[in-house]
């Protein structure tokens, strides 16, 4: 039986660990083609060896996601060997402890910890999408996934960067979905809650077990849990789904 996106070309940045990683080889595993794009060409090359050696078919990119000129070269790149992009997954990002702001409170994060977190998390983003939807219109449709959290939903403590980051995100998506429907291309959110990655080892360092009672299923989600969600907006299963931030959270968002 053919998989969820048989014959579909896909890119996943940070696809060299994490979500990033359960994603890409969910991918191939469905029947796409993938190119796993990261910052550490070590690691995306990694997840391609995986996906090799599974039967897939995958490329590694090395890219930085803040400049405009090396996320173009990374679609021109995935368009030259796979002859179009069906589907792409903004999914690079960084954590507070990342940029020295770990469990800092608003007024104690410094001006660059700031700058930094936004330029990769939410200008990052745009970057990508401002390059992959003018390839899909291109080409006549297509769908894209943001990375977003339930931080781009509701407000999280010592997180004000990524929070602002993450409500961007949403902000984003939504605004493309609208903007492009008429393009058919579609463009949604997935909200991950507290996931084993990691990003998230900082944080559950210091307050894993106060997190973790606020979720009713009382553990962390999996990477491939989020890559599940992904797959299916990215497949035509979801055509008539654009503009939706789903949380991923073990019903953390219902409390």
């Amino acid at each position: 039986m053919a998989g969820m996106l048989q014959g579909k070309t896909a890119l996943i940045t940070g696809g060299g660990s994490g979500i990033g990683r359960a994603t890409s080889l969910l991918f191939a595993r469905e029947g796409a083609r993938v190119a796993v794009a990261d910052m550490s060409e070590d690691s995306a090359k990694a997840t391609v060896g995986m996906i090799n050696a599974a039967g897939g078919q995958a490329m590694s990119i090395l890219v930085d996601v803040t400049s405009a000129a090396q996320v173009q070269a990374m679609i021109d790149t995935t368009v030259a060997a796979f002859g179009r992009l069906d589907c792409a997954y903004n999914n690079a990002g960084i954590a507070g402890y990342q940029v020295g702001a770990s469990g800092k409170r608003t007024a104690e994060w410094s001006e660059d910890a700031f700058d930094r977190m936004i330029a990769v998390n939410l200008k990052g983003v745009w970057l990508c999408m401002k390059s992959e939807l003018e390839q899909m219109v291109k080409q006549g449709g297509g769908s894209i996934v943001n990375t977003a959290s339930i931080a781009g939903l509701v407000g999280l403590q010592t997180s004000s960067a990524y929070v602002a980051s993450k409500h961007g995100v949403v902000g984003l998506t939504k605004t493309a979905a609208l903007e492009y429907a008429g393009d058919n291309i579609r463009v949604n959110a997935v909200c991950p809650g507290y996931i084993e990655t990691p990003m998230t080892r900082d944080t559950m360092s210091r307050r894993g077990a106060e997190l973790m009672a606020q979720v009713p299923f009382h553990r962390m989600g999996k990477p491939e849990e989020i890559a599940e969600m992904v797959c299916w907006f990215c497949s035509d299963r979801a055509s008539y789904v654009s503009g939706s931030a789903y949380n991923v959270d073990g019903g953390y968002m219902a409390t």
